[in-house]
């Protein structure tokens, strides 16, 4: 559990970010976008390098911008103008990223106990939630693409945290494999609501989640809302090449 206690928040937005931000290398365009979500699962859509990333970072405590507010249920996480950043793991976030990986010492059983003190209960429930169950006792460098992504899971969402980032989880996966782990993850959030905001830049994956949109280019938030109306222009183009 999140070692912060969150005050309520005065209306239903559940998180404010806001991000400016700068990389050494020129190619990189900076960042400088705000936006707020109160939708339980929302979605930052771009091409590459549109800083998608860099703002789960920076909302997970992993990178702190120049200039940053990160609110959450009314509380600040990171507020660089009042001196404030909550460390990574005071946070109450899971997040599951792109380079994320499993420690190889430790069995699959072992790496999801990690942030629950090895409650073998949690343990088993966790994996068995994410279609796992029979990997406990397995080495991870025996699992295969599939089975790191669901272990992957069950340890970000092992110590209930209050929100969940994730950052292109299911990427190189085949879209049934992909479908089964947003189902599995979908029946974990029915019975434990938990906030969610993932990181894509695959169409079909953004209308299959039918989630709220907040598309980014160059560092900047083009567009908000609906998938069908904010992307509308893409859902065609994806149509056509399905015709």
């Amino acid at each position: 559990m999140s070692d912060i206690r969150l005050k309520a928040a005065s209306d239903t937005t559940l998180l404010k970010v806001r991000v400016q931000h700068s990389f050494a290398a020129k190619s990189a365009p900076a960042i400088d976008l705000h936006f707020a979500l109160a939708a339980p699962w929302s979605v930052l859509f771009g091409p590459s390098g549109a800083g998608k990333s860099t703002v789960l970072r920076a909302i997970a405590g992993l990178l702190q911008p120049q200039a940053c507010r990160v609110v959450f249920r009314g509380t600040a996480l990171t507020d660089t103008a009042q001196n404030i950043f909550v460390p990574p793991h005071r946070r109450g976030i899971g997040f599951v990223g792109q380079r994320s990986v499993l420690f190889p010492h430790l069995s699959v059983a072992e790496n999801v106990g990690y942030g629950v003190h090895d409650d073998a209960a949690r343990v088993r429930t966790m994996l068995e939630l994410f279609q796992a169950g029979h990997l406990g006792s397995r080495w991870v460098q025996e699992l295969s693409g599939g089975e790191v992504q669901r272990v992957l899971l069950a340890r970000a969402l092992a110590p209930a945290p209050q929100l969940l980032l994730l950052d292109e989880p299911f990427a190189g996966l085949d879209m049934t494999l992909r479908a089964a782990l947003v189902d599995d993850l979908r029946s974990y959030l029915a019975v434990h609501p938990v906030p969610v905001l993932s990181v894509t830049h695959d169409v079909s994956e953004v209308f299959a989640l039918d989630a709220e949109v907040i598309v980014l280019d160059a560092g900047r938030v083009k567009d908000q809302g609906e998938s069908r109306s904010v992307l509308a222009e893409q859902r065609e183009m994806m149509l056509q090449m399905l015709e």
